[in-house]
Order: structure tokens, then sequence, then C-alpha cells
């Protein structure tokens, strides 16, 4: 009996030795499985949970003007982002987030039901909008430090700047041109986040390396300041749609101002008029009225006649074939000097008759018109400057005082800059330097000759009758400034209509373009404003805006007065055009 108890005892225990053996066995197969065969999805599968690739951008890179004064910058701003699959009750949550926010509820509510363990919510916000959302005490919301793009002075030069969308990628202006230069780069990283799925390393994965490059341009932030501030004034004043001023230093090309009205906030740009983005000085054209005379009489030096040869301008009335030409006041023989001084349409004309429209075309085009400027902006327009073969007879007539040629004001100053620096046509300059992310590397841009457009004597004659403009009985003496001597010409151009033939007899450009001081221009300015009311000659309307913007710059660059240079006591109308 007790044999066959030890001997079932014996079976019964090398039964559970083959079970445990059997079961060792298995767990080790199974281990081996999960450890070998498995061991990378799983591991996946876990990362998965607490880990996720996300694409960063670096910092975008600064816009600074000549002196280093920040126009466009970054700064400070919070990122929101959850764990979905950890919110009980995604609607109110929503509900709550969105109101505080200004977002559509029912997509934040979409985003938050999923069973993800991240999602963003809100990107770029400001602090003060976070700390709204914090106040809520929402579990599983999580704050992360982030960067938006802020423009400091606001409306200044805003339509040059432009501005960027909700992803840092510029979508007007410089913003807009030099997105590639000025964005910050791309990278894809890993980061970790804790077991409610908030993220425990996004700051430092953000590298400095990443960040864009900055330009540095050419204008000047006072200059600007004042240029706006002139320009407003004036267009309100004159109950004007518009208007543009431009500053210009004539030796070099470089722009200190490009000033446009009606202005905008970059920093709160949605619902503003599209139109009012637009740098008008450099995607618009428009005819320049008398302004373009100066570049007639420049044409007809170069082609051998003297300031002093004289023109009959027929006591105000002359015809062309069908068409008839029109001076404001009637004038009989004039020279050159005062076709320029009284502005004489008819004077103009016939310079063009004498010279021939070959010359007067290949003079036109040498100064840059028809042609862009490829100043750096986006929507350059080349303007209008028809080929001479296609004029009609009355084209070159027209064209020679401003009419049937339309020109960018970019371009127009930049022909009034060359006869103010002895002739060379310069470049526009807009940006001075591209800095690299790191400060080290710097892409400098100099001065730059395109051509030499007249001579040297050509352009001292042309000053000497632009300097007549501005004196007693001249078209621009309200332009006079006392200590200076300008020379500048005044433009008064009858809008074509839209939709039909003929020029509207209500709608004008009232224009001014010119420099100080004579012997060595230190600036040239341009003022443009469309249609003004009441008064709409350029020497009324343009003129005196640009005698305040000259006297403003001049005071702030402590450029000294003239010696010897007498005041200028009469301030006559006389010929405003």
């Amino acid at each position: 009996m007790s044999k066959d108890l030890n001997k079932g005892m014996r079976y019964r225990i090398i039964i559970v030795q083959v079970l445990m053996g059997l079961f060792i066995f298995l767990l080790g197969v199974k281990s081996f499985d999960i450890q070998i065969f498995k061991a990378k999805g799983l591991a996946e599968k876990a990362e998965n949970e607490y880990v996720k690739h996300i694409t960063i951008k670096g910092e975008r890179g600064q816009i600074l003007d000549r002196n280093m004064n920040k126009l466009a910058t970054s700064i400070d701003a919070i990122s929101i982002t959850a764990c979905p699959s950890k919110i009980k009750n995604p609607e109110a949550v929503a509900q709550q987030v969105s109101t505080q926010l200004d977002m559509d509820q029912k997509k934040l509510q979409t985003t938050l039901s999923s069973n993800r363990m991240f999602a963003w919510v809100a990107q770029k916000i400001s602090p003060d909008e976070a700390n709204k959302i914090r106040q809520l005490h929402l579990k599983e919301i999580y704050f992360e430090n982030d960067a938006k793009r802020f423009y400091p002075n606001r409306t200044l030069a805003a339509q040059v700047i432009g501005f960027t969308g909700s992803e840092d990628s510029g979508l007007e202006g410089l913003e807009f041109k030099y997105n590639a230069i000025l964005e910050g780069r791309s990278v894809k990283i890993r980061i970790k986040r804790d077991g409610n799925g908030g993220i425990l390393d996004l700051d430092k994965k953000k590298r400095p390396e990443l960040k864009g490059k900055s330009i540095v341009l050419t204008l000047d932030k006072k200059i600007q300041f004042l240029t706006e501030k002139t320009l407003e004034r004036t267009v309100n004043d004159h109950h004007a749609k518009s208007g543009m001023a431009l500053v210009m230093k004539p030796q070099t090309g470089e722009f200190l101002s490009i000033a446009h009205f009606p202005k905008f906030n970059p920093n709160n740009f949605k619902g503003i008029d599209r139109e009012v983005f637009r740098n008008r000085a450099v995607t618009d054209a428009f005819e320049p009225g008398s302004a373009m005379k100066i570049f007639t009489a420049a044409a007809a030096l170069e082609n051998g006649l003297a300031p002093r040869s004289i023109f009959f301008c027929e006591n105000g009335t002359y015809k062309i074939g069908t068409f008839t030409i029109h001076d404001t006041h009637p004038y009989d023989w004039l020279s050159i000097n005062r076709i320029i001084k009284f502005s004489s349409n008819i004077g103009a004309a016939k310079i063009a008759a004498t010279i021939g429209d070959k010359a007067l075309y290949n003079h036109l085009a040498a100064f840059g018109f028809g042609k862009k400027a490829r100043i750096g902006c986006p929507g350059e327009t080349s303007g209008n400057l028809i080929p001479y073969g296609q004029w009609s007879r009355i084209d070159a007539g027209a064209i020679a005082f401003g009419q049937g040629v339309s020109v960018s004001a970019i371009q127009l100053i930049s022909g009034i800059s060359a006869i103010a620096n002895g002739g060379n046509l310069m470049k526009p300059l807009l940006i001075k330097e591209i800095i690299s992310n790191n400060g080290q590397g710097v892409t400098r841009f100099h001065p730059e000759i395109i051509r030499r457009v007249v001579s040297s004597k050509t352009a001292h004659q042309v000053k000497q009758m632009m300097r007549l403009v501005v004196e007693e009985d001249g078209t621009g003496t309200k332009a006079a400034m006392d200590g200076y001597t300008v020379c500048g010409k005044t433009g008064t151009a009858q809008k074509a209509m839209e939709n039909r033939k003929g020029y509207s007899k209500h709608n004008y450009i009232s224009v001014f373009g010119g420099f100080a001081p004579f012997d060595t221009p230190e600036l040239a300015i341009l003022v443009v404003v469309d249609e003004p009311r009441k008064q709409y000659y350029g020497g009324d309307v343009a003129a005196p805006a640009f005698k305040t913007i000259m006297a403003e710059s001049f005071n702030y660059l402590n450029i000294p007065p003239e010696k010897n240079t007498p005041m200028i006591a009469s301030l006559s109308t006389g010929e405003k055009k």
C-alpha cells in the first residue's frame, strides 16, 4: 500500500515538474518573441503614446531701418496644446476656449473629441489671451512659449514692409518678397510628453541657428514718420482720395522714406480694403503731367538746343490736326527756360516737334521710363511709354507735357535725382544689408550707376530751369525755402476716364518733385496727391507738402543753410501747372 502511494506521489511530482518546465519554456518563448521579434513594434507603440514628431520653425528675422530701429520683429507669444484623449467633456471645453479666443467652437470640439494624445488648440496668441485661458483652470490644456510677428511702429511704412499671416509667412510687401530670407528654417523634431500629454521639452528644441536672416532698409524711421505726417495732413486738407511722398538721396539712389495715405496697421489688417495694402509708389502708374517737361527740356539740350532757344507759344491755343493744346495763360515767345518756369504745354509740344519723335523717346527711355526700376518690391509696374514708331501725330506733343505716358513714383523721383546728381541714373536702393542669424555674415548693397542719361552740363542747365520754377512768378513758389535754393517742377494731370476715352474735367493728380540745395543736392522729394478737391494745381497742393518735408528733414539731418542764398520774399502764384 505504501509502495503504491509513493509511486503515485512520484507521478504527480513528475507531472507538476513537466508542467512547470513547459510553462517556463513557453514563458521563455514568449519573452524571446517579445524581446526579439516584437520589440521594435512595441517600442514604437509605446513611443507613440509619449513621443510625437512635429515640425518647428525658427524665429523670423527682423526688418530694420538704416539706424537699426526695428520695423518688424518677433515678440513672445503662447501656443496652446491639448491631450484630447484625456478630456472628459470636449463640448464644454471647446465652448469655454472658443468664447475667450473667438474661435470656431464646432471645429475646436471636433479636435478635442479625438483619441489623440496631442493636438494644437491655438498658436501664437498673446500672453493676455493665454492668461484668460489659464484662468479657466482646464485640465489637459497646456501652454508653450512661442513667438509671433509684431510691427512696433504700427502704421509706419506699412505698405512697404507688408505683413505675415498666421503661419508667419509673408503675405504683402517686403515680408512677401523676401520671405525665403526672413523666415526661419524648419526641422522635424521628436518631442516628449508627460502622462497627461503635456510637452516636456519643446522650448529646448527651438534652436537659435534656425532663426531667419534680418534685412536692413535704407529707410530712416524719423524721416518716414515726418513724411507720413505731412502727407496725411495734405490729403485730408484737400479732401483727396490718396497720396504718396518719397524722399531719396540723389547721389546714391537710397530711399529715406516711401509714404502712403490712407494708412493701415499691419498688426491688425483683417477687414481692411486690400487696395490700402498696395505699395502704390511701386505698383501704380499715373500720368505725371507737367513734371515730364524737365525731361523734354533735357532731351532738347542734349540735341543741340540752348536754354535760351525760343518758341512761339501761339498765345495759349495750338492745334495739331484735330487736337487742340491749351496753356493756362496765353504766351507768345518763350525760351526753354521760361517754358519750364511757366509750364507751357504748347512750348513743350513745339520742343518735341523740333527734336523729333525718336530723340524724345530715346531720352525718356534712358531716364528709365517704360521699364521696371527693379527696386525689389513685389508688383512693380513698368509704366507705359509707347515705342515712337507707334506714335500718332499728337502723341509726341502730348508725351512732352506728360499726357499719353504713365510712370511710377519710383521712376519719376529716380529721373529727378538723375538731374540733381549731374546726369547719372542711379539704381533705386531700398535694401541696405542682409544680416545672417548669428550676426556675422553680412551681404551689403552699394549705390549703383545704371547709366549716364545726360551730360553734366545739361543736368546743370535743367537744374537752373527748375530753380526758376520756384522763384518769383514761377509755378512752384510755394516750395521755396528760406536759406536754401530749391529746384523743382509742378505737375497737374487730368486723370483719364475709366471705361471710356478722354480725360476727366474734375479729377486731377497734383505733383511736385524737386531737390535742394542747388549746388550739392542732399535730398530729392516727390509728392503726389490723387484727386484733391477745390484746389488741384501741383503748385498749390503738392508744393507746400514738399517744402514741409524738406525743411523738417534738413532740420533732422542738420543740413546747414547755403551761404549767400537770398531769401524768397515774393510768393506770386503765376502759372501753377
